[in-house]
């Protein structure tokens, strides 16, 4: 009766109360659902704050045109930077279950406050008065109240963000092949959710920012994010717990400093005889690469405390000696990084949409019969691009691939592959589709509040861009999480998520760049206050080339990257079970 117990409990998780997780009774897809409507409201709040807040930072605020895009792409930059923050708390001290609860009702209240300072009149400036050249900026009590509001959000958004793909997956066995299976499909679910509630931040929301108010607007996403927190607390017995490892920071700096103490010892003359003290279940085969690293599991005199006295049995100074599995744990981390970099600018050109791709809608013709188009609504169609292509991904080309080669679709390196492939092109679709834009301006008047040119001009770069990021998050996603150690999976979607944030700092940097370079007496350069006055397409076709490059340095790194491999074979766990057993022995005598 107690095996068969046993057989139902899931090996490497516990409920809520501590002990083994009952299969019947914990996990599964509803508890992940609950953990998905969270994200929902996440990203409800977050992009129908980031998408449309460049023109109430124009319109509202009175700021540059530069300058409020900036101000965008760092909130967003900052959000995703701080899911690293958010990894290692809940690595280290919390556990994602209760990093998300703490981090939701941080979002929340930063939401509450951004409600209350756009409906206070004392916290914006005067609105401008007609035929008045120039209005008064926001002053510095205004913008600060402002930014406290976005960087309450942001905080919350980088904690709960970095736990809840892994506390999704956390509810699927791993060695179940039903559960495995399910877990696969968990990806392409997590993301076609958060784009449902993307969707609804672009129409909906936008929608209630421009024609009722902005205060409603941000007061429903702090009531929604609320009710999610209490749907999400209600799964509690629900749920299974991963049993937290320590902080894999905290892992990876003991590597390092035990290899450089060690960079002038000599390395064994057989693999066997590195340390290990991992169980054969759970360790990782040797591999070659970053030789430097296996320094750390080099056994030398003074690596166990007491080897000379009563104490034989302690372990060894984590900062002194590592077994081989936690060394090939930080190889497999580091093996990231080459695709990690080259997938960055994919969310520098990404950024483009919510900020400048806006801002252009706002100059042209946006009515439909007597409906007029919120400009930020127009990255409705970008969100379309995601759900269609994760749709045709998952209806169409899977069970295809899945015929033809035997596979059930793209690898993760080709999904991000294709990613940069779209985003380049949308980048020089869109130099085309601006280029466009300025010559109509041009025969109009720079000054014509709205240029007699359709706003679906501006599909092909929404659709392109989307479609990208519709492959590239997916991919990224999986790639980083099936990559990565299994005790660090939590920090590496935190490193996934630092993509997103280096690529809106990226983009803020570029603007700051490329405005002083091109800027000369009396010209305001590519990015004009108006952007009427400005070359824009010359700065999409910069970020074109710059994607083109990116795309052929990416091709390089995933060529050079080589799966781990986690089957021990028998003979080697033979082998370094007896030189482990004698070198440390030859030690502690």
């Amino acid at each position: 009766m107690t095996s068969e117990k046993m057989s139902w409990a899931v090996a490497d998780a516990v409920d809520y109360k501590g002990f083994p997780a009952d299969k019947a009774r914990t996990g599964g897809w509803v508890p992940a659902a609950l953990i998905l409507g969270i994200e929902i409201c996440e990203r409800l709040s977050t992009m129908g704050i980031a998408v449309n807040l460049v023109t109430y930072l124009i319109g509202t605020m009175h700021l540059p045109s530069a300058t409020s895009a900036n101000i965008v792409t760092d909130f967003m930059g900052t959000s995703f930077l701080l899911c690293l923050l958010g990894g290692f708390l809940a690595d280290s001290f919390l556990g994602r279950y209760k990093t998300i609860a703490i981090f939701s009702l941080i979002q929340t209240l930063g939401t509450g406050m951004l409600a209350v300072s756009t409906k206070l009149p004392q916290l914006r400036p005067p609105p401008c008065r007609p035929h008045q050249t120039s209005c008064h900026q926001a002053t510095g009590l205004q913008m600060g109240i402002l930014y406290l509001s976005l960087y309450l959000i942001a905080l919350g958004t980088g904690g709960l963000k970095s736990s809840v793909s892994g506390f999704g997956t956390d509810q699927f066995d791993g060695n179940d092949p039903k559960e495995k299976a399910q877990m696969a499909y968990f990806f392409n679910r997590f993301f076609f959710f958060i784009s449902t509630g993307t969707l609804l931040a672009v129409t909906v929301l936008v929608y209630i920012q421009d024609e009722v108010g902005r205060s409603w607007a941000y007061g429903i996403c702090s009531v929604s994010m609320f009710s999610a927190i209490l749907i999400f607390l209600s799964g509690t017995k629900r749920y299974r717990y991963k049993k937290s490892v320590g902080s894999p920071i905290v892992h990876i700096f003991q590597v390092l400093v035990a290899s450089f103490k060690k960079r002038n010892v000599e390395f064994p003359s057989s693999i066997g005889y590195l340390y290990e003290d991992a169980p054969e279940s759970s360790r990782i085969l040797h591999t070659d690469q970053f030789r430097c690293l296996d320094r750390a599991a080099v056994v030398v005199e003074g690596d166990f405390p007491g080897a000379n006295g009563a104490a034989v049995s302690m372990p060894p100074n984590p900062w002194r000696l590592s077994s081989v599995t936690r060394v090939e744990e930080v190889k497999m981390m580091v093996k990231l990084l080459p695709i990690w970099a080259t997938t960055i600018i994919f969310w520098t050109t990404y950024a483009q949409m919510i900020t400048f791709s806006v801002e252009q809608a706002s100059t042209m013709e946006r009515t439909i019969g007597g409906f007029m188009i919120p400009a930020g609504s127009l990255t409705v169609f970008f969100v379309a691009a995601i759900l269609i292509s994760l749709g045709v991904y998952d209806r169409v080309i899977m069970p295809f691939w899945k015929k033809w080669k035997g596979k059930p679709g793209f690898t993760n390196l080709q999904r991000i592959a294709l990613g940069l492939v779209l985003s380049t092109f949308g980048m020089a679709a869109s130099a085309l589709i601006e280029r466009k834009r300025l010559s109509v301006a041009k025969a109009a008047g720079p000054t014509t509040p709205t240029l007699p040119v359709s706003v679906f001009y501006l599909i092909p770069q929404f659709f392109l861009v989307g479609a990208g990021e519709a492959f590239i998050y997916t991919g990224q996603l999986d790639f980083f999480i099936t990559q990565s150690p299994k005790g660090m999976k939590t920090m590496s979607t935190g490193l996934f998520l630092t993509t997103l944030s280096l690529g809106f700092f990226i983009s803020s940097f570029l603007v700051s760049i490329v405005k002083r370079v091109t800027r000369t007496r009396g010209r305001q350069g590519w990015l004009a206050d108006n952007i009427n006055f400005g070359r824009l397409d010359l700065f999409y076709g910069l970020l074109a080339i710059l994607s083109l490059i990116n795309f052929v340095a990416y091709l390089v790194c995933a060529v050079w990257y080589k799966p781990q491999v986690n089957l021990k074979p028998v003979v080697e766990m033979e082998n370094n079970k007896m030189g482990n057993g004698s070198m440390q022995a030859e030690e502690r005598v």
